[in-house]
């Protein structure tokens, strides 16, 4: 009789094997192939590309550590309460943020209308299953936002059914608080375009006792955000997961103060008859985001800094070495604070519209995506480059740059 070990050796010989006996008959024998891995995006025509512009929802935000990948993958083969896993992994994230709790949500987007629904329902179940609808339920119903923060991502907050007021000035915040006030809200990205900072909205805000929240997305690095705006003392922080953080694009955070993290739960899965119920979060991903925010807090960011550096200066340099071609490096102060290239070049001696050119990085072999700009100008990151890959922007840039020149 072949024994196992015949078997295997002779396997070479005999590739339709399995096909003869049978998953379960080689199974039967203690033979499992495994094999080889689907390749999708091959298989259904998907493109792939070396992302030199950052992490954009578009291009799908930015890739899962290695770790996180393996602990969403070993979470999927057993069973387990979903509330118990947000509370148990909720408890790790606000030890590590500061704050008094802390919930996973489906993105950045998800926490601002979970975290609103705690505000207005409180825990009265009736109200849970009310909203959107505030009318004769006693519940507040407007907002209070500063102008130069009203860029789209408020309707997060309408989705409950609250009015959106805007004001610009001091003046103007403190004559539109009323009775029916439910909060104050902040969004950190554009806090240069409104006249009132942190501190003071949130002072007014205690004053009136109307809760804060702040929307942060993309405002790790530094990774000091993730405690920072806890520690100023707003109620209610929300960020994103699938950006610097690396965990599931799908995935962000709700912290804050332990009353409203607990209320704004009643409104989440796998809770029905609620209107975040459309708003899951898998096992899976609520694992995968606690790992990943605890590599990334753990993480050496100084070192992490310098490498961004090296790639840009990699890239830059090359860029320069056409003539007519100028180039900046910056670390934008609000979202994506990142060392970024911003390049531009004279038409006169380089007669490439950036369109044109963006065009040509992303169908050549590999596929690149930067962010094109205005008059012959674009942004290049380099955070969310794979190891090499800086070489290969560095060399396709000069390239399309230099048969240009004129």
């Amino acid at each position: 009789m072949i024994n196992r070990r015949d078997l295997i050796k002779h396997l070479s010989t005999f590739p339709l094997l399995g096909g003869f006996l049978g998953q379960e008959s080689m199974e039967s024998i203690g033979f499992t192939a495994k094999l080889p891995a689907r390749n999708l995006a091959k298989e259904l025509g998907i493109r792939t590309f070396i992302n030199a512009a950052g992490t954009y929802t578009f291009m799908t935000g930015s890739l899962m550590q290695d770790e996180v990948v393996e602990v969403i993958q070993g979470a999927a083969k057993d069973f387990m309460i979903l509330d118990e896993v947000q509370t148990k992994v909720g408890e790790k994230i606000a030890a590590l943020t500061h704050a008094e709790a802390a919930v996973v949500t489906a993105g950045c987007f998800s926490a601002l209308t979970l975290g609103l629904a705690g505000v207005l329902t409180g825990m009265d179940q009736k109200k849970v299953e009310a909203l959107p609808h505030l009318e004769g339920t006693g519940m507040k119903s407007e907002v209070i936002i500063q102008k130069g923060h009203s860029i789209g991502y408020s309707h997060a907050l309408t989705n409950t059914g609250v009015k959106m007021v805007e004001i610009e000035t001091l003046e103007e915040l403190e004559k539109a608080i009323s009775e029916k006030t439910a909060l104050m809200w902040f969004l950190h990205i554009q806090s240069d375009k409104g006249q009132i900072m942190h501190e003071k909205w949130i002072e007014v805000a205690k004053k009136h006792g109307i809760p804060t929240m702040i929307d942060m997305a993309a405002d790790v690095p530094p990774v000091e955000n993730l405690w920072r705006f806890n520690d100023l003392g707003f109620d209610l922080v929300c960020v994103s997961g699938g950006k610097a953080m690396r965990g599931p694009q799908s995935a962000g955070i709700l912290m804050g103060k332990k009353h409203l993290i607990e209320a704004a739960r009643l409104s989440m899965p796998p809770r029905g008859s609620t209107i975040g119920r459309g708003m899951k979060v898998n096992k899976e991903e609520i694992l995968g985001m606690y790992v990943a925010l605890d590599n990334f807090v753990k993480m050496d960011h100084k070192k992490e800094w310098k490498m961004w550096e090296d790639r840009a200066s990699l890239i830059a340099n090359a860029a320069k070495s056409v003539k007519g071609v100028n180039v900046e490096t910056f670390a934008p102060e609000l979202g994506n604070h990142t060392p970024t290239l911003r390049i531009s070049w004279d038409a006169a001696k380089v007669n490439l519209p950036v369109k044109m050119l963006q065009e040509s990085l992303r169908n050549g072999n590999p596929s690149i995506e930067i962010m094109p700009g205005e008059n012959n100008t674009l942004t290049i990151t380099t955070w969310m480059l794979k190891p090499g890959e800086e070489k290969i922007v560095a060399t396709r840039l000069k390239e399309e740059l230099s048969k240009a020149a004129v």
